[in-house]
């Protein structure tokens, strides 16, 4: 992997994401009233749970207004994501490079803020005029449309729903593209924008979101605590540029981290419920595609979505798993930070597996000051680790409708010359 993008509510490029983290801060606000409708409407009510993981993000500092008119948040992410990946790689794409080149991106919601928008202009304000390029904007598979557009990539270009496994699955499947020797370079990563109204109300009326806390908001999601109420929904992107390893060598590139195996099955018990036979399986694929022992793993970042069920479930998996090592083995849920950003979650929470790989610091789990005795790992409640010795890492991925993706990675072996920039991702595009 030679290239990370980020928007993301603990900053918008990976390095501040990634500062964010070591600190330990949190982007989890509460929402302005009404969340994200149109101006002028009528007044309505935010769910009880109007908080979020909110991107400071402006999407007019990136796009000239007539392309801005075309993209839906969810693809400004994605477009501005991609962009720092690419910089970040310093790939150039030739006329054969953009043959050997596509795009696999993972999003649970796609345009959510233009269906919105579209159907409280017809049924609130009672108007039929909704914009005229809503169909375009809200399509699942715009995000990914928009990337090979922006650099002529005329490889594979596909969009992954799997829910909050989404991106983690669109990231595996790029690297099965590669191995098979089809492309050279694939773009792949998610993005989620689902802090408007009509979102937050459904996750409400599905009782899984956290209730506030009354005196800190922004310490309401609690991974793994026995005082854990629920999630919290996130916004943002994550974009990552996999390369061949050959085609990377070849050119001198930095190599964040290599991705050496990937996890994929179905829970196929419950729509909702996970399952400790299905996360498991999921993580023994991996390390079975990796090849290597479950002793190796030094960090695993897991799903940790804050719910009852999911983190006693993923806890008992990791067990089953890692047996006595599970134990030994630093876990921890950033999701306590930057919120649940759905089917983006995946690909924010692997560049933050990659990075703690790179920069050898694991992120904590913050707001853990209540032991649930179901929960019995190693969550790094205290704050983050520096100077470890991390040679290999798990990024843990989970859904509704069962779809379980599990990536590991190990440190990257080549690094030299570092490329400067192509292209303008602080800029317009």
């Amino acid at each position: 992997m030679t290239g990370i993008g980020v928007i993301s509510p603990l900053g918008n490029d990976p390095d501040t994401f990634f500062n964010s983290l070591e600190r330990g801060c949190s982007g989890i606000v509460e929402l302005p009233a009404p969340a994200n409708t149109p101006a002028g409407g009528p007044t309505v009510e935010l769910p009880r749970n109007h908080i979020g993981g909110a991107a400071a993000f402006d999407g007019a500092r990136y796009f000239p207004a007539p392309k801005l008119r075309m993209l839906d948040r969810v693809s400004q992410f994605a477009l501005v994501a991609a962009a720092q990946a690419i910089q970040d790689s310093d790939l150039v794409f030739d006329d054969l490079g953009r043959q050997r080149a596509g795009v696999f991106a993972g999003t649970g919601m796609g345009g959510a803020q233009t269906m919105d928008d579209g159907y409280f202009t017809l049924y609130a304000e009672g108007s039929a005029r909704v914009k005229p390029y809503s169909v375009l904007m809200a399509m699942t598979n715009a995000a990914a449309s928009w990337i090979g557009i922006e650099y002529g990539l005329l490889g594979p270009n596909l969009t992954y729903s799997t829910a909050c496994s989404s991106s983690a699955v669109a990231i595996g499947e790029a690297a099965r593209r590669i191995a098979t020797g089809d492309v050279d370079v694939m773009i792949a990563g998610g993005s989620e924008a689902p802090l408007n109204y009509g979102t937050l109300a459904a996750w409400d009326a599905l009782k899984t979101l956290a209730t506030p806390d009354p005196d800190d908001v922004s310490t309401s999601c609690k991974p793994f605590a026995k005082d854990r109420t629920g999630l919290v929904l996130g916004e943002g992107a994550a974009m990552v540029v996999l390369e061949d390893w050959q085609h990377a060598r070849a050119r001198g590139a930095h190599v964040h981290a290599e991705l050496i195996g990937y996890g994929l099955c179905n829970d196929a018990t419950h729509i909702t419920r996970p399952s400790v036979a299905g996360q498991a399986a999921a993580m023994r694929r991996a390390l079975d595609g990796a090849a290597i022992q479950p002793e190796a793993i030094g960090y695993i970042n897991a799903h940790g979505t804050a719910t009852l069920a999911n983190d006693a479930v993923e806890t008992a998996a990791i067990k089953d798993v890692f047996g006595p090592h599970a134990f030994r083995i630093p876990v921890s849920s950033t999701k306590s930070m930057h919120g649940h950003l759905l089917g983006a979650a995946g690909a924010l929470e692997f560049a933050a597996m990659v990075l703690a790989l790179e920069r050898q610091i694991i992120p904590p789990t913050i707001n853990l000051h209540v032991p649930d005795p179901e929960c019995d790992l190693d969550y790094v409640a205290s704050g983050a680790r520096s100077g470890v010795n991390l040679a290999a890492a798990m990024s843990n991925s989970f859904a509704f409708g069962g779809t379980n993706a599990v990536l590991i990675c190990r440190k990257g072996l080549v690094v030299s010359r570092r490329g400067r920039a192509h292209g303008k991702p602080g800029g317009q595009m």
